[in-house]
């Protein structure tokens, strides 16, 4: 296994010279594209529609367990990152830490499957952007394919498990909805104060 996967890490990352026009992209997606998924959290919590706060409830909750298992796995089972074992086109920099599995494709994925999960247009989206974080991670360098699958694997099946749970929970469903509730009830207070001290 170990074998294919460094023979499928060397054809992904060998594009880095033979495609290097592209490098510009992917070292932007291994990057910074995490940060369009931080940036959806905001926008679908804020964006007055129907369920959209149950959902990020239930992508945070996902998230949270997600790369709580990557830590506990990685804890127990130690690969050297591509660049540190091999001689590797190396893109970006990184630290020498744990390579499996990666925390940026669990967290790609786990979020876009959430949001899969509620909104499917938006979801299909999101999940390519997610194959595309995943990829860019082998393609400069600091993982090899099976970590990035390990990662898309883990994120997945939580943002399912946890969905599957918050449906079949009538006491987690209330829960969070009171949760919510609450929030809505502070985020109304501050919202009317504000309000006033603008027609002052």
């Amino acid at each position: 296994m170990s074998h294919i996967d460094y023979s499928v890490f060397q054809l992904i990352n060998h594009l880095a010279v033979s495609d290097r026009f592209l490098n510009p992209l992917m070292i932007f997606l291994a990057e910074k594209a995490q940060y369009f998924f931080f940036a959806a959290i905001l926008f679908y919590w804020f964006y007055p529609k129907p369920n959209n706060r149950k959902m990020i409830v239930e992508v945070i909750l996902s998230v949270c367990i997600a790369l709580s298992l990557n830590g506990v796995i990685g804890h127990f089972y130690y690969r050297a990152r591509p660049f540190v074992a091999h001689h590797v086109n190396w893109l970006i920099p990184h630290a020498r830490n744990a390579s499996f599995p990666s925390d940026h494709a669990t967290a790609a994925f786990v979020i876009a499957t959430a949001i899969w999960i509620w909104i499917k247009r938006d979801g299909w989206i999101w999940l390519v952007l997610a194959a595309g974080i995943a990829l860019s991670r082998v393609w400069t360098g600091v993982h090899y394919p099976l970590d990035v699958t390990a990662g898309m694997l883990i994120g997945v099946s939580v943002a399912l498990a946890v969905h599957y749970l918050v449906v079949q929970s009538d006491k987690l469903n209330k829960l969070i909805e009171r949760t919510i509730g609450m929030y809505e009830s502070v985020e109304g207070t501050i919202l009317k104060k504000t309000n006033m001290l603008r027609k002052r």
